[in-house]
């Protein structure tokens, strides 16, 4: 992580050290974790937590796990200077409220799709119950009718749908034109 400088063998200093202006030590517990070449990765991390704070957690965890708590801080550091108010809850509930509405127009999406499967179904009953060919059936009693090789199974001249959707679904972020409007 550290780099050796060109002049007499000397260590550049990590990025902490470099921002609280001290020497880098050998074994400074900053350099593996805050690389000189990534200085607003612990600017943010001093700002928000303290270099003092962040020093004496990472002596608290075992070394297996630094890296994973600098990542936390550093992802938490980062939030909190985008929204100093709520952090990584706020992005975390923004996420979560993008989620619901994601869903609640999947919903209405696989709903019109069954709409329209139904609408198709009974359009296609009612056209192949058209033209079916019918036979001329001679009752007991002597007179005629028609009879077609299937019961009718509604008027579907005057069939209302099932459930209606008046459903705009919200593909402004896609490039393509809306192919869902009802």
């Amino acid at each position: 992580m550290r780099e050796v400088g060109r002049k007499q063998g000397t260590v550049s200093p990590c990025a902490a050290c470099k921002l609280l202006r001290r020497r880098c030590a050998q074994d400074c517990i900053f350099a593996p974790y805050f690389p000189a070449d990534e200085p607003q990765r612990f600017a943010n991390v001093h700002k928000v937590f303290g270099a003092s704070n962040v020093s004496k957690l990472l002596q608290e965890i075992p070394v297996l796990h630094r890296g994973d708590a600098v990542s936390s801080l550093v992802y938490e550091a980062n939030a909190r200077v985008r929204d100093p108010i709520y952090g990584c809850v706020g992005a975390i509930s923004s996420l979560q409220q993008q989620i619901e509405a994601l869903q609640a127009q999947l919903a209405l999406a696989q709903a019109e799709m069954v709409h329209l499967r139904m609408g198709r179904a009974a359009y296609l009953a009612h056209h192949h119950h058209l033209r079916r060919p019918t036979h001329l059936v001679v009752g007991s009693t002597g007179s005629t009718s028609t009879a077609s090789s299937s019961p009718k199974i509604a008027d579907h001249d005057h069939a209302k749908p099932v459930f209606a959707l008046d459903v705009m679904v919200d593909q402004s972020g896609l490039d393509d034109p809306p192919i869902w409007s009802c």
